[in-house]
């Protein structure tokens, strides 16, 4: 073996290795916010906001980041774009959080398994790709354990779809904004802030917000917030550099898989029959998907 295939071995493991820690925090953020469960997922929010700008801009410092992030705050365009986003992300922030302290776990985590065959759909309405048949048979099962779900235990799984398609449309969308992923948040939450922190600030004064009114354990995890989002952002992109786009997609399902475990374990959700055989077919549509995807990915390659 010589030295430059050596490299990129270790490069690769190491690609692997920051991959699954991102998505191994995102699948344990539940135990985070259960934590927090006594305040309001809006006042949360408000909060990860707020603390999330001033640790991505020291991020954006320390990363020599300051130009990017000068130039894209000149760009009309892309900050019309990340605007948009911005309240994209905001939503599926506040839906997770109240989805994870209101007993909703599994919706969550399903809503995230989904979300690979969301992105299907939505490059196929919007960007105009063309839909394999591996594919089209995977979201079809995904469409039938949506529709088990909802006919056969009477429960409609908003919160799961607004999760997939909320941060489906997010990604769509900075497809079109050329920003880097650090820089991109960084502004998402600095265009956030201001109300963020009027909104805050209001709540103080009326005496109704939990920051500085509900002990210093509430202080730190509202604190830690900011922490807790740029974290795992940070281990996926430099994950995410290191590996290929079908090793990442596998690696991707150790969050919703954590989800999963914990709102059965931890958190004691029940999990029936038919929620079983609802994610029976979401798996095995991701089976079809990731089979699929590897295949097509080995194809190019070997063309190159």
């Amino acid at each position: 073996m010589d030295n430059n295939q050596l490299v990129k071995d270790q490069q690769s493991v190491a690609g692997a290795f920051f991959a699954f820690l991102a998505f191994l925090l995102w699948g344990l953020s539940p135990i985070y916010w259960k934590a927090l469960a006594g305040v309001g997922a809006f006042e949360i929010i408000l909060h990860r906001i707020l603390w999330s700008f001033a640790f991505l801009m020291f991020l954006v410092l320390v990363r020599r980041q300051w130009d990017d992030f000068k130039n894209a705050l000149n760009n009309p365009k892309i900050l019309f774009i990340l605007l948009l986003t911005s309240i994209l992300v905001c939503t599926n922030w506040l839906i997770y959080i109240w989805a994870v302290n209101n007993g909703r776990v599994l919706q969550a985590s399903l809503g995230y398994y989904i979300n690979p065959l969301v992105n299907i759909v939505l490059g196929m309405l919007f960007l105009r790709e063309r839909m394999r048949r591996a594919q089209a048979v995977a979201v079809v099962l995904a469409t039938l354990g949506v529709l088990n779900l909802t006919f056969r235990f009477g429960v409609f799984p908003w919160v799961s779809l607004v999760l997939a398609f909320s941060f489906g449309t997010y990604g769509l969308v900075r497809k079109v904004a050329a920003v880097g992923a650090l820089v991109g948040l960084t502004i998402e939450t600095l265009l956030l802030t201001v109300p963020a922190g009027i909104w805050l600030l209001h709540l103080h004064q009326i005496q109704s917000g939990a920051f500085l009114h509900s002990g210093t354990k509430t202080d730190l995890l509202l604190l830690g917030t900011g922490i807790l989002t740029a974290t795992p952002l940070l281990l996926f992109n430099l994950g995410a550099r290191r590996i290929t786009l079908a090793s990442l997609g596998f690696i991707q399902y150790t969050a919703p898989t954590g989800m999963l475990l914990l709102g059965i374990t931890i958190f004691g959700e029940s999990f029936t029959g038919i929620q079983a055989v609802t994610f029976g077919l979401i798996w095995t549509a991701l089976v079809i998907y990731s089979w699929d995807s590897v295949h097509v990915h080995r194809k190019r390659a070997a063309k190159r």
